[in-house]
């Protein structure tokens, strides 16, 4: 049933079933401590998963959810990566990252300033020294579920994606003002970037590709308010890559193509849609131009949308009454001839209540049954 309803809904027919997902998108999880209390308020001691990692079994039976997560962002043996402490490592890519509370916030940007030759100096990650034991592992997992359940599965994204490297590794300032006076860097940049994504693709989707029903890629190409370059210069500086790079997923594996970009990326989604996207997560409904019954009118036939409940506010402030009333209202404007999976617009974060976490996807399976 999960899986023809799947297929429903990517094929933009009435599916027989809503689609819920918590933890199979990876954008669409919770954090350590929004699931500990979810946990707690429902009783549950201990841990327990299909796999040894994601949000406990528990929890995503009692909601119902139709979606499993496999896979993970890869980490090559070789490469700068360095633990600091239990607060703080180097990554891979040379990134100083500090937990804050919540996420491991990038401190130091070790491009910011740099030139084509510190570029062509830098020490990159070795993709073939990716652990193949780790890639086994992934692939017993997808194999697994694949075989011996009915959810919808999808792999993460194993690399990160060239926009968000360039602008994280350089910091943001500096890589946007490197886009516009400083091309031949960036260019530079993105192909050392892609050729590390194709080889880690290669690498990934030849293990799990056969077990999969959907997968993702991320790189945030917008702001609350707009996107943070112009179509022209998207089109010219990263669509080239994003495209080729799916196009090679494709190739690899009959899975389902989902991108994740924070914001407004309405002026996108026409050339998102041109390299290959078929399913485009968050929407992040507190935009004018992002609002589900703008998205569906546009583009409702063209691609399928995934996410749109507002944790922003809605989440984190509202009670049993208002989360249904949002449940509902977001179903009546884009849950029409399929093409839409059910979500939280990102992940959950520690201060959504637990109730409101029910709340939302007992709303959705219940509005959705009344169809």
């Amino acid at each position: 049933m999960r899986r023809n309803a799947f297929e429903q809904t990517i094929n933009h027919q009435n599916p027989d079933h809503l689609i819920l997902d918590l933890g199979g998108c990876p954008l669409s999880g919770m954090d350590g401590n929004a699931a500990k209390k979810l946990s707690d308020l429902l009783g549950y001691r201990g841990y327990e998963t299909l796999m040894g990692y994601g949000i406990d079994e528990r929890i995503l039976k009692y909601l119902d959810i139709d979606t499993r997560g496999v896979g993970w962002i890869l980490r090559p043996e070789k490469s700068v990566y360095q633990k600091i402490s239990a607060t703080e490592y180097i990554d891979e890519w040379g990134l100083r990252r500090v937990f804050t509370g919540m996420y491991w916030d990038i401190v130091e940007n070790p491009l910011r300033g740099a030139t084509l030759m510190d570029l062509e100096n830098y020490p990159f990650p070795d993709p073939y020294t990716i652990s193949q034991k780790e890639l086994d592992e992934i692939a017993a997992s997808a194999k697994k579920l694949y075989r011996e359940t009915d959810y919808i599965i999808c792999a993460s994204h194993p690399t990160y994606g060239i926009f968000e490297l360039g602008c994280w590794m350089c910091g943001f300032d500096d890589f946007m003002i490197k886009m516009a006076l400083e091309p031949e860097f960036v260019t530079r940049f993105f192909e050392i970037i892609f050729n590390y994504q194709k080889v880690v693709s290669e690498m990934y989707y030849s293990a799990v590709g056969d077990y999969i029903h959907y997968t993702s890629s991320g790189d945030d190409f917008a702001t609350q308010s707009s996107t943070f370059i112009s179509n022209d210069m998207f089109n010219e500086m990263i669509k080239p890559y994003f495209k080729e790079r799916i196009a090679l997923t494709k190739k690899l594996t009959k899975a389902k193509f989902l991108h994740h970009s924070c914001g407004s990326v309405f002026p996108l989604i026409p050339d998102l849609i041109d390299a290959g996207v078929e399913i485009l997560n968050p929407i992040q409904p507190t935009n004018a131009s992002m609002s589900p019954a703008n998205l569906k009118q546009s583009y409702g036939r063209q691609i399928v949308f995934h996410g749109g409940l507002d944790t922003q506010d809605l989440l984190p402030h509202g009670n049993q009454a208002s989360i249904e009333q949002g449940v509902k209202a977001l179903l009546d404007d884009i849950y029409v001839d399929g093409g839409y999976i059910f979500a939280a617009a990102h992940n959950i974060q520690d201060d959504v209540p637990p109730e409101n976490i029910i709340h939302m996807f007992q709303a959705a399976r219940k509005i959705s049954d009344r169809r």
